[in-house]
């Protein structure tokens, strides 16, 4: 029998990247593992974990994510790595393949969105993403605030 598929839910993400869907037009997005040591996951389970400059790329066919910081684990002591130490993704082949041509091809770049649990397991969602205008940013901000204003409207008609 089949296991019934769980909800995703608030308390499973570690860290999002809020200001990546502000700053780019995320085209696509994917899931990959990452590879962690020990403090990292003790660190990042405590919730410790900033995406703020964070970026991924692909070298060599391997994908990297560059810039992650993972707070240092307090009680790891001396077997703490560098917070913000290059961590590799864990892909398929022809994932990498696929989004090294992108990455080349179009001027792409790959932001992490969301760094989250999965059954035990850290993972984060990559976004291929295209870098906004200055009119496509303030373009957005009208369109949030009009929406704010539809809502307040029909919040003060209740």
């Amino acid at each position: 029998m089949a296991k019934p598929k769980k909800k995703k839910t608030p308390s499973d993400t570690i860290a999002t990247n809020r200001r990546a869907r502000f700053e780019y037009e995320i085209l696509e997005t994917f899931e990959a593992g990452i590879a962690l040591l020990g403090p990292e996951v003790k660190s990042l389970r405590a919730g410790k974990a900033s995406l703020a400059d964070a970026y991924a790329t692909v070298r060599r066919g391997e994908a990297t994510l560059l810039h992650l910081h993972i707070s240092p684990y307090a009680q790891a002591g001396r077997e703490n790595p560098d917070p913000r130490r290059d961590r590799r993704l864990l892909l398929h082949r022809r994932e990498i393949r696929r989004l090294e041509g992108q990455l080349a091809e179009r001027g792409l770049t790959l932001i992490p969105l969301r760094l989250y649990w999965k059954e035990g397991r850290a993972k984060v969602e990559l976004g291929l993403a295209k870098g906004k205008r200055s009119y496509d940013k303030r373009e957005t901000i009208k369109r949030r605030d009009s929406e704010r204003e539809m809502q307040r409207a029909t919040r003060a008609r209740r």
